[in-house]
């Protein structure tokens, strides 16, 4: 199980095997290099942990439980975990900040304590077999059990086919389970109890409404963020893609007195997506020394199966390949950590899609204005078809329903309805086992009590940051990307007091009218380039369906595509229907699929067949 994830931890490898219980370890060696090593024990060797992450305000916690007594053996911020465990049990969650998944076995209880970090940084899964209960921070762990069976779940791949994302604990895989961010599980005489212990609220609260006093408390929160996240007995270097993002957490470790910064982006080929004049101009403006890797479609269409290898689930989208290859340079220059601008969009309200509907709304109110199609065609300026579409199909595509102004999930609807389409590809069979699926319900019926009393944009902000993020930007962009070359991310604008403050703001000061991340911009103010701080958002994008095709005008795919999307494999995966992929293929072919939903459903259609071949049919035996 171990082997399976080592690049995860190639420094070192423990393990710990006592009566019912087995742990293991693959060590990234950041925080006490020396001292620091797993499975990790308590004085008397009751308590054992495994742990994958950082505790970033270890420092405070272990000066806290020495004055209480406690004894370590270590500098490592593993021990205070081990420590917290006994001096607050099942509770000590509450006291940490940081990104997390760990295991704690309590010998004495015969208790097994597993927890994920508040916002699912770190991946945590687990399945319960005839043998007993194991757990990994990545599903092939726990598929290389005999006992764990291998197959897609249909019902959801029905959700990753309309959110992009499944919703935990259910995963890609039947029988395996994903612990929810946020949550812990305690698997106690062959019980399992799953329970959260801290979950996103959004509640305006009188005293952050100045916006003066707001500016402030922001950039002194984030200015500690970074701070702590710079904890590291190994060199600490920082993404900057050109965005506000990635150069303000830049801006914030060189305000922070860091005189010698690294920073790593990804530049392209294809100009539509490249930004590396932007990169340019913050690390000039920075004082940072910097690096970049250079990324051709067809450097996506090679590195494709080993990205979705190490997502372990189908995407609709090859971004996580340029972000896989932009780690492997990290690695290769000799960093293991690296500070991100990841969670900014979601806690600060920075997305398109909170822009759009703000202007659907106001085009419900006004549906014959003729200001609200020209404020969409600015609002996607990166989407080449959309700005030659006449007004009538803005309409349709950004319709709003009278039942969807009621809909707790206004914002999204136009974007799950598109994206739903791509189930036209489902095989009869695939389709008869999904009737009466329905991926919203599921989604309606496990919101928070208090969602439908929160405004629209606080709404749209949820949907974002309780599940995108952590079921796609941190998982198959973010740790999967990373870890596949041993590079730790680390985020300040999830720390979760950034998050808890960002929740009580009005959305007036995430988004005045339509600017985006207002608060943000004010507070960094001249830290960054002017031209950085009002630049159009630009979302991070990646050539799609092209990158599949062997050279400029070529109708031949990669071997490997051309092998899985034939007839033969199509219907032997069972998933699709061969006739209407066959269709799509050709139109691949000829360079032909350029709209957003042929380009995801090709990508997906892929992607998926990619998980039956590597994870079912030709797993891995040893």
């Amino acid at each position: 199980m171990i082997e399976m994830v080592n690049y995860r931890g190639p420094d070192a490898t423990g393990f710990h095997v006592a009566g019912p219980v087995g742990l293991a370890h693959a060590r990234l060696s950041i925080i006490d290099v020396g001292g620091g090593h797993q499975p990790m024990h308590n004085e008397d060797k009751t308590v054992w942990i495994t742990f994958n992450g950082e505790i970033f305000n270890y420092v405070e916690l272990r000066e806290e439980l020495l004055r209480k007594g406690h004894r370590f053996q270590s500098q490592s911020d593993t021990e205070v975990i081990i420590h917290l465990y006994e001096e607050k049990g099942e509770d000590c969650v509450h006291d940490l900040n940081g990104q997390w998944a760990f295991a704690i076995w309590d010998s004495r209880r015969e208790r097994l304590f597993l927890s994920r970090d508040r916002l699912g940084v770190r991946p945590l899964f687990y399945a319960g077999t005839p043998e007993g209960f194991v757990f990994g921070s990545e599903i092939k762990s726990l598929l290389a059990v005999p006992s764990v069976p291998r197959s897609i779940d249909l019902e959801a791949l029905d959700e990753i086919f309309t959110f992009w994302v499944t919703l935990p604990p259910r995963t890609i895989f039947k029988g395996v389970s994903e612990l929810p961010p946020g949550h812990s599980l305690v698997f106690e005489r062959g019980k399992t109890r799953l329970e959260p212990y801290w979950t996103l609220d959004y509640n305006p609260s009188m005293e952050v409404q100045r916006e003066e006093e707001a500016r402030e408390m922001l950039l002194d929160l984030l200015l500690d963020a970074t701070r702590i996240r710079l904890r590291a007995d190994v060199p600490v270097g920082a993404y900057l893609s050109g965005g506000l993002d990635s150069t303000v957490i830049a801006a914030l470790v060189k305000k922070l007195g860091t005189t010698h910064l690294r920073t790593f982006s990804v530049a392209f080929e294809d100009k539509e997506f490249d930004e590396s004049s932007f990169q340019n101009e913050a690390s000039e403006f920075l004082k940072t020394d910097h690096e970049r890797v250079l990324c051709s479609s067809g450097d996506i269409g090679r590195v494709f199966p080993d990205v979705v290898w190490h997502a372990e689930k189908p995407v609709l989208r090859t971004a996580p390949a340029p972000l896989f290859l932009l780690s492997k340079l990290v690695r290769e220059q000799g960093y293991k950590v690296v500070l991100t601008g990841e969670g900014s969009d979601e806690v600060l309200g920075g997305y398109d899609i909170f822009k759009e509907a703000k202007i659907r709304r106001f085009w419900a109110k006004y549906p014959e204005s003729k200001l609200r199609p020209i404020l969409l065609r600015r609002l996607y300026p990166y989407m080449k078809n959309l700005q030659s579409q006449p007004d009538a199909y803005l309409r349709a595509f950004f319709h709003v329903r009278k039942d969807d102004l009621d809909s707790p999930f206004f914002s999204h609807l136009p974007r799950w309805d598109m994206t739903s389409k791509l189930k036209m590809f489902f095989s009869r069979e695939s389709r008869e086992q999904m009737k009466g699926c329905n991926a919203i319900a599921r989604l309606g019926a496990e919101l928070p009590s208090r969602f439908r009393q929160w405004d629209g944009f606080s709404q749209s902000q949820y949907l974002e940051a309780a599940y995108l993020l952590p079921g796609y930007i941190l998982s198959s962009q973010g740790d999967r990307m990373a870890m596949a070359h041993s590079v730790e991310g680390r985020f300040p604008f999830l720390d979760y007091r950034v998050v808890e403050f960002a929740s009580r703001l009005s959305p007036r000061l995430k988004m005045k009218v339509l600017n985006e991340k207002y608060l943000l911009k004010a507070a960094v103010g001249d830290l960054i380039p002017r031209s950085v701080r009002n630049r159009h958002k630009q979302p991070y994008r990646a050539p799609d369906s092209q990158s599949f095709l062997m050279g400029s005008g070529s109708e031949i795919l990669h071997d490997y595509a051309e092998e899985l999307l034939s007839p033969r494999a199509i219907t032997e995966a069972g998933v699709f229907d061969p006739g209407t992929v066959g269709k799509l293929v050709a139109k691949a072919r000829q360079g032909q699929v350029i709209s957003v939903r042929d380009n995801m459903a090709f990508v997906g259609i892929l992607s998926t067949q990619l998980v039956a071949d590597r994870f079912i049919k030709n797993f891995p035996k040893e």
